[in-house]
C-alpha cells in the first residue's frame, strides 16, 4: 500500500511560477551593457596598478594576476549565463557588487601602495597581501590543509553526532526527557570553554579541535533536528499508518524528511560557529594552520600576512556554505515553488 500513488505524492510541493526575467525582457545589448557595468570596476583597478607609479617598493605581479583572474573568472560567468534568462537575471543583479568592489580595491591601491597614505604595516596595500601567495606558497598550502583536515573531522562529526542526538530526543519521549535538558544546558557553553578540559584530556592538540569543533557544531544541527522531528503534522502520520507504514517508516520517511529543512538550518548555524571555533583552537595551542599562521606573523608585526590568512579564510567558509547550499537545494528540491 506504500508504494500508492497517492502516498507517493504526499507532501510533494506544487509547482509555481517564480517570478523570473524572461527570456526576451533582457536584450544582448542590455545584457552586453551589464557585463561592462559589472567588470569596470575591475578593470579600472587594473588599469590604475599598470599605470600610476608606486611609491612603495612592492611586486605587484601577484595582484595584477589576481585582478586578471577574477576578470576573466566574471567573463565566463557572463558567458555561461548569456543562454539562461534566469542566469543573465542572477549576474545583473549582481554586478552594482562587482562595481563596488572594483572601486575599492581601487581606492585601497591608491591610498596604500600608489600614495603611501595609509600607515604601514597596519594597512599594507593590495600587492602586499597577495604578494604572500607567492612568497609563502608552501607554507600556507600546509597551514590551510592542516585547518581543513581539522575542520571537517569536528564537522562532519559534529553533524553526525548532532543528527543522531536529535532523532534519538525527538522520536523517543524517554530519551527526550533525560537528554534534552542536557542539551539545553550544555548547548549555550561556549566551545572554546571546553579548551582546557580538551588540551588535558585528549593527546594532541590536534584531537583537541576536533572535539571543540565537534562540540560546537553538535548542539544546533542537535536542536535544529528534535525541532523538524518534532513539527512533523500528526495528518502525516496517520495518512501513512492508514496505508499500512510500520514504526521505521514512519521515522525514515515521515519524520526524518520533514525535519531536512531545519537540519540544514542547524548545520549552516554550526558551520559558522565550526570555523570561529577553529580559528580559536589554532591560536591557542595548535601546531598549524591558518589560525596558528595568524599567531605567528602577528607576533612579527607582519600584517599582510595576518590579512592573506583572513582573505583565504572567507574564501573558505565560502565555498563551505555554497557547498552545503547547493546540497541542500539538491536535497531540498520538493521545496521550489514554495520558499522563495
Amino acid at each position: 500500500m506504500l508504494n500508492n500513488p497517492i502516498f507517493k505524492n504526499f507532501g510533494a510541493a506544487p509547482v509555481s511560477n517564480r517570478s523570473s526575467v524572461s527570456q526576451n525582457s533582457i536584450s544582448n545589448q542590455r545584457y552586453l551593457g551589464w557585463v561592462l557595468f559589472s567588470l569596470i570596476g575591475l578593470i579600472v583597478a587594473e588599469i590604475v596598478n599598470l599605470t600610476v607609479p608606486d611609491t612603495q617598493e612592492i611586486n605587484n605581479l601577484a595582484y595584477r594576476i589576481a585582478l586578471l583572474g577574477l576578470i576573466l573568472l566574471y567573463l565566463g560567468i557572463a558567458a555561461f549565463s548569456w543562454f539562461n534568462a534566469d542566469r543573465r537575471g542572477k549576474f545583473i543583479t549582481r554586478a552594482p557588487f562587482r562595481l563596488a568592489m572594483g572601486i575599492i580595491l581601487t581606492l585601497w591601491d591608491l591610498l596604500s601602495t600608489k600614495f603611501d597614505i595609509l600607515p604601514l604595516p597596519f594597512f599594507p596595500g593590495p600587492s602586499k597581501v597577495t604578494g604572500v601567495i607567492l612568497e609563502e606558497y608552501g607554507f600556507l598550502l600546509q597551514n590551510t590543509g592542516y585547518s581543513m583536515r581539522l575542520f571537517f573531522l569536528g564537522f562532519l562529526s559534529g553533524i553526525i553526532l548532532g543528527v543522531g542526538t536529535g532523532i534519538l530526543i525527538g522520536w523517543f519521549a524517554k530519551v527526550h526527557y533525560w537528554v534534552f535538558p542536557v542539551l539545553k544546558i550544555t548547548g549555550v557553553v561556549p566551545a572554546v570553554a571546553w579548551m582546557p578540559f580538551a588540551l588535558t584530556v585528549f593527546p594532541t592538540s590536534f584531537v583537541a579541535g576536533v572535539f571543540l569543533i565537534a562540540i560546537c557544531a553538535w548542539f544546533p544541527v542537535a536542536y535544529m533536528t528534535t525541532q523538524g522531528m518534532a513539527s512533523t503534522q500528526k495528518i502525516y502520520f496517520e495518512v501513512a499508518k492508514t496505508l499500512g507504514a510500520k514504526q521505521s517508516y514512519l521515522l525514515f520517511h515521515v519524520a526524518l524528511p520533514n525535519a531536512v529543512p531545519q537540519i540544514f538550518t542547524g548545520i549552516s548555524t554550526a558551520n559558522g560557529l565550526a570555523f570561529t571555533t577553529l580559528v580559536v583552537s589554532e591560536m591557542m595551542g595548535a601546531q598549524g594552520g591558518l589560525g596558528y599562521y595568524i599567531n605567528w606573523a602577528k607576533a612579527w608585526s607582519s600584517y599582510y600576512k595576518v590579512y592573506a590568512a583572513i582573505i583565504i579564510m572567507a574564501v573558505l567558509f565560502s565555498i563551505i556554505m555554497k557547498g552545503i547550499a547547493l546540497i541542500q537545494n539538491r536535497l531540498l528540491i520538493w521545496q521550489r515553488g514554495l520558499v522563495k
